[in-house]
């Protein structure tokens, strides 16, 4: 059936502009403006709000297979779509983790069953013959972790850890072959380890010593990784993403790399920039914590986000039950860390908006744009005609409150509780059908796709 959305003002071109957008198959098939009649089995009233390109948020924790008791694939990609996101990449730290062709095969059969939009999965870059077949599969990055946890065994489980350089240099030769990118969360695990062991000596393991012991020296941990991940891209050629990015150093590099050449990608959190402030800490405990991000620090993200040096922003969707947080006022090293956010990333973007701290054509690109162009998601990340039809209607001026209620992960909880928004999601579509509408979802299990390079 051929469908319109008439009425709304279509983010096209970098501009809202009076445009109709023409469905057809699943992709735009042309972009009208307003007012000029055209033939449609059914017109979706986009009246008052704002038309923008479907999320596309490449690092997402499912949780399935293997920890389906806090998330699976099917209730997480219900809160993207109610999020605006209609494709996400899934991690490879599950159970089994994706390591192996046979890993990778199993955990697509279940995006392919489960998930309610379209879906890409990271495998991990620890085998080396592994590498170039699961490119073969349609993969459009890898994950490399420089962390492993102490004190708990998830949710950065020893099995998928690289922290020998030699090994990264290796694995990076190995990508670079592929012409994929390679995701690394970057840290200094034997400066971590020191750090740590100093609290513990003292019998502190409050979520303030955890908080303190990620951000020792001014950002140590993640600095030295960064630039040693840096001059290894730049030595193998591999196209390198830094996830996580959130100290002012960080930015530097980054800055510097990619003025000598090398191909970096950078992408920060909803919780770097919306969470993660020492109140948080305080007030909050483990259920803030991925990790404490000094005010300076934050501020250093914002404007990067700003000028482009953070090219977008990723979710880092990690669901955790309320038991495992709760264990962090006692004992944060037993707590698993990590916070959900893929149901709200955007419309706290559209506050952030609202609030003057960045254009609306900025959202829609670390959001929608960039994402889907760094990984190569031809299909994916703009409002087109050719491109699938994943949009996503906005109602920019509305105000609510986030609340545990709204909640559409497993878990049933969000660190924003309580906190006012301006700027809602209203209807998401994936490939030009409905999943999601008027806070209710309407679609079903298995209409996601695998998200891969179409040119």
């Amino acid at each position: 059936m051929r469908r319109v959305v008439a009425g709304a003002d279509a983010f096209v071109d970098g501009s809202l502009q009076p445009l109709d957008i023409v469905i057809d198959d699943g992709v735009i098939a042309a972009l009208v403006p307003r007012g000029n009649e055209v033939e449609a089995g059914e017109v979706i009233d986009g009246s008052g709000l704002v038309a923008i390109p479907g999320g596309v948020d490449v690092h997402v924790h499912t949780r399935d297979p293997g920890y389906t008791h806090k998330e699976d694939i099917w209730t997480c990609s219900q809160a993207a779509a109610a999020g605006g996101y209609t494709t996400i990449f899934g991690m490879p730290n599950v159970d089994p983790p994706t390591m192996r062709t046979d890993d990778l095969a199993y955990v697509m059969s279940l995006y392919a069953a489960k998930s309610l939009v379209d879906y890409n999965h990271n495998p991990a870059a620890k085998l080396l013959d592994q590498i170039a077949p699961m490119a073969e599969m349609g993969v459009r990055a890898y994950k490399i972790y420089m962390v492993v946890d102490t004190g708990r065994t998830y949710p950065h489980p020893a099995a998928i850890g690289v922290h020998d350089h030699g090994e990264l240099y290796e694995a990076m030769k190995e990508v670079a072959k592929t012409g994929l990118r390679l995701m690394v969360h970057p840290h200094d695990q034997s400066i971590m380890d020191v750090v740590e062991q100093s609290y513990w000596k003292i019998d502190d393991r409050s979520p303030q010593a955890y908080a303190r012991t990620l951000a020792v020296d001014d950002g140590l941990i993640w600095d030295l990784a960064t630039a040693t991940l840096l001059r290894l891209a730049e030595a193998t050629g591999c196209r390198l993403h830094i996830v996580h990015a959130q100290t002012t150093r960080q930015i530097e590099m980054i800055t510097a790399a990619r003025e000598r050449g090398v191909d970096v990608s950078a992408e920060t959190n909803h919780w770097t920039i919306f969470l993660g402030n020492w109140t948080d800490v305080e007030t909050m405990g483990s259920y803030a914590l991925s990790y404490w991000v000094p005010d300076h620090h934050k501020a250093a993200v914002w404007d990067a986000l700003r000028n482009g040096t953070i090219d977008m922003l990723s979710s880092d969707h990690a669901p955790h039950t309320r038991e495992e947080k709760d264990i962090g006022w006692e004992d944060a090293w037993a707590a698993h860390t990590g916070t959900p956010g893929i149901q709200y990333q955007l419309p706290l973007m559209l506050d952030a908006h609202h609030a003057g701290k960045l254009t609306l054509e900025r959202v829609v690109d670390l959001c929608c744009t960039a994402p889907a162009e760094r990984f190569g998601l031809d299909q994916k990340g703009s409002l087109a005609v050719g491109k699938d039809a994943d949009i996503v209607l906005v109602d920019l001026e509305k105000q609510w409150t986030i609340t545990n209620d709204s909640v559409l992960s497993k878990i049933g909880w969000t660190p924003y509780d309580g906190r006012p928004c301006q700027g809602a999601v209203s209807r998401t579509l994936v490939r030009g059908t409905d999943v999601y509408v008027g806070g209710a979802i309407v679609g079903r299990p298995g209409h996601g796709r695998l998200a891969e390079a179409k040119g």
